[in-house]
């Protein structure tokens, strides 16, 4: 089997979770070599990606690991039998791998919670003002790189408007809501997007106003990704050197909280919109 070249982070946390099925099992990679009937280095592949696992090879393993929770293994199961390839390849020699992954686990999560400080949401902003945003990138940007990025963002965005749209809860401060990207015209028209797209029933937004005083992860942003079990749900943050995955089981209760503790600060959905009204207004 030719060895798989530049595996996504959806395949590489493949690989990963079957190798945490084998430690919690107290299998070595040797043992389950040969209970397969394979050699350790296959083992080892497999749980790196550097070779693709069929879906019926997973539930072997996990058959071999004693995995009792089934609805882990359907969900490995379908992760490996997904051979689609998503829209964000057409990308993969143009922009850089933590872009293409954010798009594919927006694509794949069952459903999006999100919490920003400073920005809008990715997959709420006008055109407008994501290139506003992408313009003033470290080191500049040249045209081109502007607007494959731009593309790439609002591409990302179908996940709110494809059959079966993926439901999303985000939190946006006041201070996102107040800044002037691209001048006042653009900023109205942002926030009347925002206004719009809470008008859809799988969309909730929520504001959490300079009032509210300390809240819990000021300062990041944070995007998490709901899996089709929790054993497969994913951090995503952005920060200045590019993107991080979590996924770690105390990163993700971590996370949780804090998302539910930032919804429990802020506006509910109808008071933000009206909030997101008053701020529209006096721009």
């Amino acid at each position: 089997m030719a060895p798989r070249s530049a595996p996504t982070a959806r395949r590489l946390r493949l690989g990963a979770e079957l190798r945490k099925l084998r430690e919690r099992a107290g299998i070595t990679a040797a043992e389950a070599a040969r209970t397969l009937g394979t050699t350790q280095a296959q083992i080892s592949n497999i749980e790196a990606n550097r070779f693709g696992v069929s879906a019926e090879r997973v539930r072997t393993l996990a058959s071999i690991y004693s995995c009792p929770d089934q609805s882990l293994i359907d969900a490995l199961a379908a992760m490996a039998a997904d051979r689609t390839r998503g829209w964000w390849e057409e990308y993969r020699e143009i922009l850089p791998t933590g872009l293409l992954d954010l798009a594919e686990l927006e694509h794949h999560a069952v459903t999006l919670r999100t919490a920003y400080t400073a920005h809008m949401p990715g997959l709420l902003q006008s055109s407008d003002h994501a290139r506003e945003i992408i313009q003033s990138a470290v080191p500049p940007l040249s045209p081109p790189e502007v607007e494959h990025r731009l593309s790439h963002r609002i591409k990302r965005q179908t996940v709110l408007y494809r059959d079966g749209p993926t439901p999303f809860h985000t939190i946006v401060h006041e201070a996102a809501l107040r800044m002037k990207f691209g001048g006042p015209a653009v900023a109205r028209r942002q926030l009347q997007h925002l206004l719009d797209m809470s008008e859809h029933d799988h969309i909730t937004i929520q504001v959490i106003s300079f009032d509210a005083g300390t809240y819990p992860g000021s300062g990041q942003s944070v995007c998490y990704a709901e899996g089709p079990v929790p054993q497969l749900d994913t951090v995503q943050l952005d920060q200045s050197h590019g993107s991080a995955l979590l996924d770690a089981e105390h990163q993700l209760s971590k996370y949780r909280t804090l998302l539910d503790r930032l919804e429990a600060t802020a506006l509910r959905p109808a008071k933000s919109r009206d909030f997101i009204h008053t701020i529209a207004r006096h721009l």
